[in-house]
């Protein structure tokens, strides 16, 4: 289920992306809305690079935008969004740039009009700390990585 009512987020066309299409939902179920690359790039293997999206936005206080890969590069070809989810604050006014990573053995080739990512409208809860002596017990206690069990071909 969607939200009640859209939230509306302001957004500028920047002169490199004036032809381009806003980020929208492919589906009608879709959380994330497909973002364009404003440039040609090719990535050989193992690189990375901040792919311009020609868009600028005013993000509203208490919500981020996330940038999330697309599932079908990453299958497909192995690019990915290192730092999944990237996040844009409602602070920044500069350039949307999707990083894109090559994690597959061949060099790809992004065209300009390419879909290159999702992004999603997500609501942002501030942390207020309140520094104790002790935290309470749990059964996982100090357990970290792995501590919860893992696949079933593998011990522990």
């Amino acid at each position: 289920m969607h939200s009640p009512e859209p939230v509306h987020v302001m957004i500028k066309r920047l002169p490199h992306g004036l032809d381009l299409p806003l980020p929208d939902y492919a589906t009608a179920g879709a959380a994330g809305m497909d973002v364009v690359s404003a440039e040609d790039v090719e990535l050989a293997p193992g690189a990375r690079h901040a792919i311009a999206t020609g868009l600028a936005m005013a993000i509203p206080p208490g919500f981020e935008i996330q940038v999330r890969p697309r599932s079908g590069l990453a299958l497909n070809y192995g690019i990915s969004v290192p730092n999944t989810p990237g996040t844009i604050d409602s602070d920044y006014r500069g350039e949307l740039k999707v990083i894109l990573i090559n994690h597959g053995t061949a060099p790809f080739s992004v065209r300009r009009g390419d879909r290159v990512a999702q992004i999603v409208l997500a609501p942002v809860t501030r942390a207020s700390w309140l520094e104790v002596e002790a935290l309470d017990e749990t059964a996982r206690g100090e357990g970290g990585f792995g501590s919860t069990g893992g696949l079933a071909a593998l011990p522990g």
